[in-house]
């Protein structure tokens, strides 16, 4: 017996002793980013030349195109490939890492905001007259080709590029544009703000607003940027000329619940932001200037905070043209809220399920009324509501789930892709009144057709070939002829001066 004994004491010894060797044979992969990752992406994982590297950063990011990342670099930017420094265990344990939650949730300060600030040519410092010639300054396009994590320039008469320059790193929410159309802001994933003089095609200023934000919008007078972060729980207000800090604003409901903001927007003819926060249930306007009210909550300064409670968590917002009624998409089932802004009460509901895209919605004229139409994510389902009662008008049945739906004014048609599912290469024409599908279209089969925006007249629209190897169509708005293609590393959104800055019918806003 004590044989045994001895024998199983020594097989456990061993056991014990292959597995202490097993493990420290095995890649520290907190010290290979040390080594290898921290001197551009930060310390503690927060970015800094390169992106932030946070689960919640990284959520476009595939692991298996993490490893890919790691190996082979990404062409036309610093990330240089380590497949010839490191071996594959090592690259599968680094990508595994990046998304692990780090021991304690990082912070960003005011102090941080501050010492990212950069301003390489300060407002009013550069010419007033663009350094190139195009018939029509509010005609251009700005395309943001996520393959490589560029932006182009193009002249939409004549489809040309005028300028292909690096942007950071997942651009969200869309490019925001000055109203005379000469400067935009862009804002990234983790949290870069980015201001763009168009006219002589040079970056004038960046600060970092936090660590993970969502979106950024731009006051209707031009004064003001806000930016709406997931992580930390704040709203940063920026002075739009160098991107000065305002204020860093935390979000905190009624209930004393802290919250990620979903989105910010902003409401020009009321002299707003509104924000849409995804873990109170709550709408946020900011007004400025106004003579607060007794009651009224000071943001800062000559700003004012107005709180409307919502019966659940909304965190996709669509507005009427003329910014007096929100509609937000609730995740609790209880569809779509109407609120009042001027009377800052909740006024109807909408019977959608499931998940519309509010964000995506447009808006046009039927039969001497307005409606408003959006796609579903989880549906092939675009629905239709009249916006004088706030009634079903009708479900158009589609080939899969969408995700953008684009218009115009001056044309009879609304396009809607099939961004989810099988169907992804297909996206439709709808005629705006009959409400009936009258084209699909297929440009490249098996590649994502996805995300039309009309020029500023309405005659032609770019449409993009979501691909790595993909390219930008060019159609007429009425034929539906091809008049010519870009190639381009996957181009996304695209974004007309005019449509974007005169809050156009057919653009999402």
């Amino acid at each position: 017996m004590r044989c045994v004994l001895s024998l199983f004491g020594a097989m456990l010894g061993l056991a014990f002793s292959a597995a202490s060797m097993a493990q420290a044979d095995a890649p520290d992969a907190n010290m290979l980013y040390n080594h290898h990752c921290a001197i551009c992406h930060g310390v503690s994982r927060l970015g800094g030349i390169g992106p932030a590297l946070l689960p919640d950063n990284l959520s476009r990011l595939k692991r298996t195109e993490a490893v890919e990342v790691i190996r082979d670099g990404r062409p036309a930017t610093q990330m240089q490939g380590y497949g010839a420094l490191l071996d594959e265990e090592e690259i599968a344990v680094l990508a595994e890492w990046i998304y692990e939650p780090p021991e304690f949730e990082p912070s960003w300060t005011e102090e941080d905001i501050l010492a990212s600030h950069v301003v390489t040519h300060p407002y009013g410092s550069l010419p007033d007259e663009p350094v190139f010639e195009v018939e029509d300054l509010k005609n251009l396009f700005l395309v943001v080709e996520i393959g490589d994590h560029h932006v182009s320039l193009l002249d939409g008469d004549k489809f040309e590029r005028i300028a292909r320059f690096p942007s950071r790193y997942a651009l969200h929410g869309g490019p925001k544009y000055t109203p005379d159309g000469r400067y935009v802001y862009f804002g990234s994933r983790d949290g870069w703000v980015t201001k763009y003089d168009i006219y002589n095609l040079e970056v004038t200023a960046e600060v970092r607003a936090g660590i993970n934000m969502r979106n950024i919008a731009v006051s209707a007078d031009g004064n003001y940027v806000l930016a709406g972060n997931y992580l930390p729980h704040t709203l940063v207000l920026l002075d739009a000329r160098n991107l000065e800090l305002i204020a860093s604003i935390p979000v905190e409901g009624l209930n004393g619940e802290t919250s990620r903001v979903s989105a910010v927007y902003t409401a020009p003819p009321r002299n707003s932001f509104v924000a849409a926060l995804r873990d109170i249930p709550e709408v946020w306007e900011i007004r400025w200037p106004e003579e607060r009210a007794a009651g009224d909550e000071a943001l800062v300064g000559d700003f004012a905070l107005h709180r409307m409670e919502a019966p659940d968590y909304l965190d996709d917002f669509f507005f009427d043209m003329e910014y007096r009624y929100l509609v937000g998409a609730a995740r609790g089932g209880k569809g779509g809220q109407v609120f009042d802004m001027d009377e800052e009460v909740k006024v109807a509901e909408l019977p959608l399920e499931g998940m519309p895209h509010l964000g995506a919605g447009i808006t046009w004229e039927l039969d001497g009324r307005r409606v408003m139409a959006m796609p579903h994510i989880d549906k092939g389902q675009v629905s239709v509501f009249d916006m004088t009662d706030w009634s079903l008008i009708t479900h158009i049945e589609t080939d899969g789930p969408g995700f953008f739906m684009r218009s115009h004014e001056n044309s009879p048609y609304a396009w809607v892709d099939v961004f989810f599912g099988p169907n992804h290469d297909r996206i439709h024409v709808i005629d705006k009144q009959s409400l009936e599908i009258v084209e699909t279209l297929i440009p490249e089969p098996g590649k994502t057709a996805a995300h039309v925006e009309f020029d500023r007249r309405g005659e032609t629209l770019l449409l993009s070939v979501w691909d790595d190897d993909g390219y930008l169509l060019w159609l007429d708005a009425n034929t539906l002829e091809e008049l010519g293609r870009m190639p381009m590393r996957k181009p996304s959104g695209k974004y007309n001066v005019w449509n974007k800055t005169q809050y156009e019918e057919g653009t999402s806003h």
